[in-house]
């Protein structure tokens, strides 16, 4: 190999609170922060990490243009090829605007764009928000924020005030929309349901015109509630009745639409503060959750990421396997896989070859040229795999000893 090992196969630095979207063959990662020392470092604003699902490797590419502060908490989501971030929290308070970067740069510039030009009001300040993608629209719900004593309204659950500015912050349940095609915001009239009560921390999942919202947090609770609303007709399910047992109350945790009618939940953080390391399944169609049970219980994680690769895998970056709010040093690097459904007969045999290339070498040349590229791509994935296995042992075994 030309470049060092260590250095082609590193892997995006550790962090929780980020945003990640899956575009093509590639998944990118921006923001989030990271704990030094007992304090919270925000991982650089111009910093954008790239994963390429064939060949399993990280690039970090430098970004220009009005770049977003470096924050956590911001929402994250793609449309037609373009990363849109909203919201956030950074050193200075909490943020309701919008980026956008083009991810299909034709000379491989990543350039940031603050929308300013835009028509209608933004929501308030808000982290911890959730976002669906329908229609090339960005449908934003929930967050927890701030607002003014003249912007108080049903849609606000207040948890602390600061009098003297007249300054309240506290949980949303409000539904804003905004139009990627026309640069508008606007917030939709609810015509009929009831609505969630107002959280943050929780996740979103689109499946066909509906989106679903799973859990999150309100005060002290913590909540495992499923509900849906209609994107065409904006009217809410109000609480679904799930049939049969159910996932635990969580925040922080990832949904993940999975197929037509199928939803994959992810980890987060319970009502006893545990972090969760369970995968759940719902289907539309049964109205039942079923847990996973071969997925590994050492690797909790909260506030991670989870997008959907190109053949039903979903790919969970980054997050904490420690409970933020006592012990905010487990943030993470690695990128756990979740297969949801059989793999191509061709998946399969490219990953036979990348595993035992060393036994094929004399016959991985002989195979047509574009072939022989996917080929080459999963012995490149196998070999950063085993790599990166490797140096995980090593770093354990140097952790147990420094114990000892």
């Amino acid at each position: 190999m030309a470049a060092d090992s260590a250095e082609q196969f590193c892997v995006a630095e550790e962090r929780s609170g980020h945003c990640a979207v899956v575009d093509g063959n590639f998944l990118y990662v921006w923001g989030g922060y990271v704990s030094i020392e007992e304090n919270e470092v925000y991982l650089p604003n111009d910093e954008l990490w790239i994963y390429e699902m064939d060949s399993g490797l990280w690039t970090m590419h430098l970004m220009e243009g009005e770049l977003p502060t470096s924050m956590s908490g911001s929402c994250g989501a793609s449309i037609n090829g373009k990363l849109y971030i909203f919201g956030g929290f950074d050193d200075k308070g909490y943020s309701n605007r919008l980026y956008y970067v083009n991810l299909r740069t034709k000379n491989g510039t990543y350039r940031w764009k603050k929308i300013t030009n835009f028509k209608g009001q933004p929501p308030t300040p808000r982290d911890k928000l959730s976002c669906w993608v329908y229609k090339d629209r960005l449908i934003y719900f929930g967050g927890y924020g701030c607002r003014k004593h003249n912007e108080l309204s049903d849609c606000f659950d207040v948890h602390d005030a600061f009098w003297e500015g007249q300054i309240f912050w506290g949980w949303h349940n409000d539904v804003h929309v905004f139009d990627t095609t026309t640069q508008t915001w606007s917030q939709p009239a609810i015509r009929g349901g009831d609505p969630p009560q107002p959280r943050a921390a929780h996740t979103c999942a689109v499946l066909g015109n509906k989106g679903y919202i799973f859990g999150g947090r309100v005060l002290q609770t913590r909540m495992n509630d499923l509900h849906c609303l209609n994107l065409d007709t904006w009217t809410w399910s109000g609480r679904i009745n799930i049939s049969g047992e159910k996932p635990k109350d969580r925040s922080w945790h990832t949904l993940t639409p999975i197929g037509d009618d199928r939803l994959f939940l992810f980890g987060g953080l319970s009502s006893d503060n545990v972090p969760l390391s369970d995968g759940w399944i719902h289907s539309i169609t049964t109205n039942g959750w079923k847990q996973l049970t071969h997925l590994p219980k050492s690797r909790p994680r909260l506030w991670h990421t989870a997008c959907l690769g190109k053949e039903g895998e979903v790919m969970v970056f980054g997050g904490s396997k420690d409970d933020l709010h006592f012990m905010d040093t487990g943030h993470c690097s690695d990128l756990l896989i979740f297969q949801t459904q059989p793999y191509s007969l061709l998946r399969l045999c490219l990953d036979c070859i990348g595993k035992n290339a060393s036994l094929l070498k004399n016959q991985i040349p002989c195979l047509p040229s574009k072939l022989l590229q996917q080929v080459l791509k999963k012995i490149t994935f196998w070999a950063a795999a085993s790599h990166r296995q490797e140096k995980k042992a090593e770093t354990e075994r140097q952790s147990q000893l420094n114990t000892t």
